[in-house]
């Protein structure tokens, strides 16, 4: 009766609108508390202990590189070198929005720093150009879920602490699927944009390239260092995130000269703030994991699947159609904390590995950040363009349907986004 009644105050305190963060830690607390002869205080105890990881440590340095580059306006530098290149195509400027995503996403790992970063910038002038807001928050929103896609991606620095995987095979398993990503939603643009008649940019002379792409070098050479480091085994993926922070740093104050020393402070205090919300919830997960561990949640899942399903293709096809479900509610890392640990045994004895089930939990979960009612990202743009959460809905669908097309393919066919961590040795 007692997991019954724990269930029933976690769905009661979330239809209250309590953060999930509190709402795992209530419920821990109160089950816990029901257990014999285990103190309370082990809730305590597992929150330092679910932190206590240098891994974890790449969260916050991440999100400050992503901050850094943002306030030190490197974006923006990218964006117009992305206008450069894909400008004079039809629907030139949602083209940029998504070339520049996929460029961001090898810096940042957020996905929310992109939206914020490149949604102020470009949905404005999307909308002054002749976008309708609609397509202009849609095209923002979805390709920014390539952010936690490719490498590097915080998502999977999570679940690399989680399941002890190889956050090298899953950085280099993310970076095909996140490329494909951004390729189909391109080739949708150009569908959509020859139906509407989107504006485009003359074509840029190549001397004018040139110079945007020098410009932007710094900024550009981010992503292979970080990814290239991690792969090659230079250096740790909390190294490589405190690399982006002092990099970002550096050449926003001597190279761009566009950061001063002043907005430090409120850089620091924007970084902390949205770290704290990602590792608080990692934390009160580690203590409801202990109190999912008493009452054999693994063990109830594996049964369940041994009996019913047989067959791996299915079993993800159910994991999907899972964490499509909870990413409508729940952020990716409190859905992960709470429930990988749960489905990774009955994976791995499917034949799945962890590395596999990681990319596709990942990009499952980011098709969530564009799904009411969390949709953070959807939020996040709609909110830029002061356009309703089911308008901005109705622009992002037709992009999120190349996000599940990829992860279908993903999914049932990993030897496409497995290729290169099998060819380099890291899977």
């Amino acid at each position: 009766m007692t997991p019954l009644l724990i269930v029933g105050l976690f769905v009661l305190l979330i239809f209250l609108g309590v953060p999930i963060a509190f709402v795992i830690g209530i419920v821990s607390l109160a089950g816990i508390a029901t257990l014999p002869f285990v103190p309370n205080l082990t809730v305590f105890m597992k929150m330092f202990n679910g932190l206590n990881s240098f891994v974890l440590l790449a969260v916050p340095l991440f999100i400050l590189a992503a901050n850094l580059m943002n306030h030190g306006q490197i974006t923006r530098k990218l964006v117009n070198f992305c206008i450069a290149l894909v400008g004079n195509i039809r629907g030139g400027l949602a083209h940029a929005n998504i070339l520049v995503s996929m460029i961001f996403a090898g810096v940042s790992g957020s996905s929310q720093a992109d939206t914020a970063g490149v949604g102020k910038m470009l949905i404005p002038a999307m909308i002054e150009t002749g976008y309708d807001k609609e397509n202009s928050v849609g095209v923002t929103a979805a390709s920014s879920t390539i952010g936690v896609i490719i490498p590097p991606s915080i998502p999977m620095v999570i679940y690399s602490g989680l399941t002890n995987a190889s956050v090298a095979a899953l950085f280099l398993g993310g970076m095909i699927p996140g490329i494909l990503v951004g390729v189909t939603m391109m080739m949708i643009v150009y569908l959509v944009g020859h139906r509407r008649n989107f504006p485009k940019y003359e074509k840029a002379k190549y001397s004018d390239v040139w110079k945007l792409f020098k410009e932007s070098s710094p900024a550009l050479l981010t992503p292979v260092i970080i990814v290239g480091g991690i792969t090659t085994g230079w250096y740790t993926p909390t190294e490589a995130a405190a690399f982006a922070s002092v990099y970002a740093l550096l050449i926003s104050l001597f190279v761009y000269k566009t950061l001063k020393l002043r907005d430090l402070p409120g850089i620091l205090k924007e970084t902390l703030k949205l770290s704290s919300l990602s590792l608080f919830a990692l934390a009160t997960a580690s203590a409801l994991g202990e109190l999912l561990g008493y009452y054999k949640a693994s063990e109830s899942v594996a049964s369940f699947f041994a009996a019913n399903v047989g067959n791996p293709r299915l079993f993800l096809l159910i994991v999907i159609a899972f964490f499509l479900f909870v990413g409508t509610f729940m952020d990716a890392i409190p859905a992960m904390i709470l429930f990988i640990p749960v489905i990774l045994p009955t994976a791995v004895r499917m034949g799945i590995s962890p590395v596999h089930l990681g990319v596709v939990v990942v990009m499952t979960l980011a098709v969530g950040l564009v799904t009411p009612p969390y949709g953070l990202c959807l939020l996040i743009a709609g909110s830029i363009a002061d356009l309703s959460i089911e308008r901005a809905l109705k622009g992002v669908l037709p992009y999120i349907s190349a996000l599940m097309i990829i992860l279908l393919l993903v999914a049932m066919f990993p030897d496409v986004a497995f290729f290169i961590p099998k060819v380099l040795g890291v899977m």
